[in-house]
């Protein structure tokens, strides 16, 4: 068990950066490969980023590539996300997930499924 806890979210203009924080409780945090996702009002949830456990691979959404970084701090047990010039589209509340699933390319990472571990998420909202 895992207690994931999503800060850093607010209100910024169009174009503009947030970095979004997941701190992790555990012992053991650095087992887990770690994900992103987001859910707009009327929209399922959809994926957005996810990072091995050791920060060495990584993986992100068409949507947000070369936006959006992933990366991870296990000696603080915090997983971040970095997003740069947002977009109006960009506006839902974020969610940080967790999974101790092994075999990195093995599985289908932009399913909600897959993760076993929640935060409460944090909302980001992009305005013109």
């Amino acid at each position: 068990q895992v207690q994931l806890a999503e800060s850093g979210g607010g209100s910024v203009q169009a174009g503009g950066s947030l970095r979004l924080s997941c701190a992790a409780s555990g012992s053991t945090f650095s087992s887990y490969v770690m994900g992103w996702f987001r859910q707009a009002p009327g929209t399922e949830r959809e994926f957005v980023a996810r990072i091995s456990q050791g920060g060495g691979l990584s993986d992100i959404a068409d949507s947000v590539k070369g936006r959006f970084t992933i990366s991870r701090d296990n000696a603080k047990n915090i997983v971040y996300l970095q997003m740069n010039s947002l977009k109006l589209e960009d506006t839902a509340v974020y969610y940080c997930a967790a999974t101790a699933r092994t075999g990195y390319y093995t599985w289908a990472y932009q399913s909600s499924l897959k993760y076993d571990y929640w935060g409460q998420g944090t909302q980001v909202t992009v305005s013109s």
